[in-house]
């Protein structure tokens, strides 16, 4: 299905914490660009949580870099990332490349090295696969309910099951 190439996540877990240095730096990644809503924390978490700052702290001492690409604004993004300081890119129009390719150019990072973790397979993955990037996919943690994020996740539907059919969460 040519759908599929784009919108099939290569991980997913039920929680970005479950994403680990080790599994990481085993598949060869050095760089984890991140989306911020719903991914890390809610649309009402102006400021990063403290299960956030430590899993950051974890990745960073284990010598992965990481960079926020994000479809919010500028003045989500830079709150949100004061505390640590990352390459951050706000108003990215996610599935577009063009945020990912600042990120690992920031983060000293190829095509390679880099994944991308996010909540939605339509913005993040497909993003993430254009720009020939591992994805990796969590669920959201708070999601929108109006009509078009409710479309958007019953167009993703099919790709998730069929993740699940294949292969274990992480």
């Amino acid at each position: 299905m040519f759908l599929e190439r784009y919108l099939m996540p290569d991980f997913m877990t039920a929680h970005f914490s479950n994403v680990k240095p080790e599994m990481l730096t085993q598949a060869g990644i050095r760089g984890l660009i991140c989306d911020i809503d719903n991914t890390l924390a809610t649309y009402d978490d102006p400021d990063p949580p403290e299960n956030v700052r430590r899993w950051c702290a974890e990745m960073t001492a284990a010598g992965v870099k990481i960079a926020f690409v994000s479809n919010n604004d500028a003045a989500r993004v830079n709150r949100f990332n004061k505390p640590f300081g990352f390459p951050a890119f706000p108003d990215a129009k996610k599935p577009s490349v063009k945020g990912l390719a600042r990120a690992m150019q920031a983060m000293g990072t190829d095509v390679t090295s880099t994944a991308v973790l996010g909540d939605q397979l339509l913005t993040d993955a497909l993003a993430a696969k254009r720009a020939g990037l591992k994805a990796i996919i969590v669920p959201p943690i708070k999601d929108k309910k109006t009509l078009f994020f409710r479309f958007k996740r019953w167009l993703e539907q099919p790709y998730v099951n069929e993740y699940r059919r294949r292969h274990t969460l992480i």
